[in-house]
């Protein structure tokens, strides 16, 4: 049961995980980063994404190690959380997390796509707590786009009784 008289400062966790969010990554193709619909915003799939170009390039696990496809998930999820801030302001707006969709670029053997993704999965229960926590699937691919290793999308309730400040 997720309480929700308790504030999550998502932003401060972040900060103290020394971790910084990026800029949200511009969309490789005709859609858009996130779309709110009521109180849920569905946060279209990101790559691992850093300094203008795609990382973690390559299968798990014939050219990546599953501990960097591990990497790769948090690198995805700090560009989701980006594309998260931007479409309702902040993080702290958020109630919960509700659903992740991790693709894992996989060799054909390859079965430890949990593993991977719960580099995503764990850097949201670290910032978010109990709001954190979600429903998930990890699956393999034969291929992603642009030949990434971690594609993941989500879901997320959010607050719309939060005020946000203007900058």
């Amino acid at each position: 049961m997720v309480s929700k008289d308790k504030a999550v400062d998502a932003e401060g966790a972040l900060e103290r995980l020394g971790l910084t969010l990026p800029k949200p990554p511009p969309p490789v193709a005709n859609y858009v980063n996130a779309v709110s619909v009521g109180s849920l915003v569905f946060v279209s799939g990101h790559g691992p994404f850093l300094n203008g170009k795609f990382v973690y390039v390559g299968k798990l696990d014939s050219s990546i190690s599953v501990e960097d496809g591990y990497k790769a998930a948090q690198l995805v999820m700090l560009n989701c959380l980006a594309s998260l801030k931007a479409e309702i302001g902040s993080l702290d707006r958020v109630r919960r997390i509700v659903k992740l969709l991790g693709m894992v670029n996989s060799d054909a053997t390859f079965v430890r796509q949990p593993e991977v993704i719960d580099g995503a999965s764990d850097l949201l229960t670290a910032v978010f707590v109990d709001r954190g926590r979600h429903a998930r699937a990890a699956v393999g691919m034969a291929r992603l786009p642009y030949g990434i290793a971690v594609e993941i999308e989500m879901i997320v309730e959010f607050d719309h009784g939060i005020p946000i400040a203007v900058p």
